[in-house]
């Protein structure tokens, strides 16, 4: 199986840092970018030839097994591939109640209506999308212009609470 392409560009920087700059500037440019050049040598399917159903498989009793703990007296009633590589599309009735929920390939993780299409760990039954929301919304508190604000205690608290209002 061919080396993934991540691994060509990490052994070319290696092998450019050692090298002597000046001397070897074309040859590790030439290097670099031989992947992109010739792609098939960097992955190990053919584009048409990759069929992740090969590798990865799932029936409907593991899928049982698997939701089994998030979802209690589940019915597993269609298991095949999503139209999305990497996810497996599970047909599920909950007591007459119908539904798609999506399981990734490495059976950890799912979307469904009931997580309302986020994506939640099956082992910690968190929300990955509500973590990353949370890191991408988080406020630096030293950011937060304060001239205008009411100051109610101690100006020089060790702790700060900032409270936003709207008047309207």
């Amino acid at each position: 199986m061919p080396w993934p392409k991540a691994f060509y560009h990490i052994m070319i920087s290696a092998i450019c840092a050692i090298l002597h700059p000046m001397r070897t500037t074309l040859i590790c440019l030439t290097l670099l970018f031989l992947p992109l050049v010739f792609p098939g040598e960097a992955f190990p399917f053919a584009k048409s030839d990759q069929n992740c159903s090969t590798c990865h498989t799932l029936n409907a009793e593991e899928a049982k097994t698997i939701l089994q703990d998030l979802i209690p007296n589940v019915k597993v009633i269609l298991v095949q591939p999503a139209p999305i590589t990497g996810l497996w599309e599970i047909g599920i009735d909950m007591g007459g109640r119908k539904a798609i929920v999506y399981l990734d390939y490495a059976k950890k993780n799912i979307i469904s209506p009931a997580t309302r299409g986020e994506v939640v760990s099956i082992k910690t039954r968190s929300s990955l999308t509500q973590d990353t929301f949370q890191k991408i919304n988080k406020v630096d508190p030293s950011q937060v212009d304060l001239k205008n604000a009411l100051l109610f205690g101690d100006k020089n608290a060790k702790h700060k609470i900032i409270v936003f209002d709207d008047p309207d």
